[in-house]
């Protein structure tokens, strides 16, 4: 007699239920054993010894689990990480009693809550961009990429004549884009920042075109607030940022006046010189501290949260090791909880792996793209919008994203 052991996916409440339904619970079993069958792993940082002995008493009792240092037992003020590990049953009962609790438990509850509620329930996330609403999650938004500029790593300025750069965008629409991202300053490592007068001169006229022919929204990357309001006024409707809103302090005020999404992204160093040696004890550790505090500074300045884009930043100070660890671990970032857009095309790191030039990396743009969609991006930036719609689409399928999600047999 054969049992037919297997393992089960169960990545969350909606995998849960839908596993049960195959062998017929009662209703009362259905709703009891799902949150069972849900774990979860988080890792906190920065708890008072105390806290950290409170809590892992208090998950060990509720049968969960709590990892912590070795000498955490140790007498004086000292601050130190823990794992926490269990299901979602046991994190609810954890909740609630560190509420109770002192040492900054309580704040810690409120942190956990935030961070478990996609998994608690299903959560319609909507994007709105030029009066459009985007329902994020039915399907993943691709970004097509208008560089116009001279030095581009990517297509070696073949966009720097507006004209050339409108007609390059029309065609990305054309190929499916639903997002097209303007810039007129090269972000590439080793690459200087251009005067104000000469990125406007740029840009402008290749908004200005493509607001009135493009017919999908339009954002603008760059980091000078002047060209952002000039680009807003001119019909874009999204602010693409590399530096998370630092490098001009004009730049949040003006993104939360207009009420447009903007996107922040992560970067260790500037483009002269963030890959020299850059270095990080947890890649993705450091990248989701930072974007939380800077999602946490737009707010504080008055931003709707629903317009905050978190952009993990591949290839912008970090070595190739780096790159891979965040698109393994892009489900930690997609944690935080705001949409989150992945932009690895043509990028150096696919080439350091093929040993390849950029003009022949697109299978390795595909193979990652197709992860980041897996994983959970939101919205991909690529410069080949015909080829990568076909695979996105297909990774939805598989995912079981959108229209997919509940496919009955034909």
């Amino acid at each position: 007699m054969r049992y037919n052991p297997r393992l089960l996916r169960v990545e969350d409440l909606r995998d849960a239920y839908a596993r049960l339904d195959e062998i017929g619970p009662t209703d009362r079993g259905r709703d009891i054993m799902a949150p069972k069958m849900v774990h979860r792993v988080i890792r906190v940082d920065d708890l008072d010894n105390r806290a950290a002995n409170i809590l892992k008493q208090n998950m060990l009792s509720i049968g969960g689990e709590v990892s912590l240092p070795r000498d955490v037992f140790e007498y004086g003020e000292k601050r130190v990480p823990a794992v926490i590990s269990g299901t979602l049953k046991h994190y609810r009962a954890l909740i609630a009693r560190l509420k109770e609790q002192p040492f900054g438990l309580r704040a810690l509850a409120a942190e956990l809550e935030e961070v478990l509620a996609p998994a608690f329930r299903e959560e319609e996330r909507t994007l709105v961009l030029g009066g459009r609403e985007y329902r994020l999650g039915e399907r993943t938004l691709l970004m097509g990429i208008v560089n116009v500029t001279p030095d581009s790593f990517s297509d070696g300025g073949r966009f720097y004549r507006a004209g050339d750069a409108v007609e390059h965008g029309l065609r990305l629409v054309e190929e499916g884009a639903d997002i097209l991202d303007i810039g007129g300053e090269s972000t590439r490592p080793g690459s200087d920042s251009i005067p104000l007068d000469e990125e406007l001169r740029r840009v402008m006229p290749v908004v200005e075109e493509l607001a009135g022919r493009a017919g999908v929204p339009l954002s603008i990357d760059t980091t000078k607030a002047e060209v952002a309001r000039r680009a807003l006024d001119a019909g874009c409707s999204m602010v693409n940022e590399i530096s998370a809103m630092r490098l001009d302090p004009e730049m949040l005020p003006l993104v939360v006046e207009r009420g447009v999404p903007f996107c922040l992204m992560h970067m260790q160093g500037m483009p002269k010189d963030m890959q020299v040696s850059p270095h990080y004890e947890d890649v993705v550790g450091e990248i989701a501290a930072f974007l939380r505090e800077r999602a946490e500074a737009a707010i504080r300045a008055g931003a709707d949260p629903s317009n905050i884009i978190l952009d993990p930043g591949i290839g912008f100070g970090k070595t190739l090791r780096h790159n891979l660890e965040i698109l393994r671990r892009l489900p930690e970032l997609r944690s935080l909880g705001y949409p989150l857009l992945l932009g690895t095309s043509r990028k150096s790191f696919i080439g350091m792996i093929l040993d390849l030039p950029v003009e022949e990396r697109l299978e390795g743009t595909a193979a990652s793209v197709a992860l980041g969609v897996a994983m959970g991006a939101d919205i991909v930036r690529v410069h080949d919008v015909r080829e990568m719609v076909r695979v996105v689409r297909v990774a939805e399928a598989i995912a079981g994203k959108g229209r997919w999600r509940d496919l009955e047999e034909e």
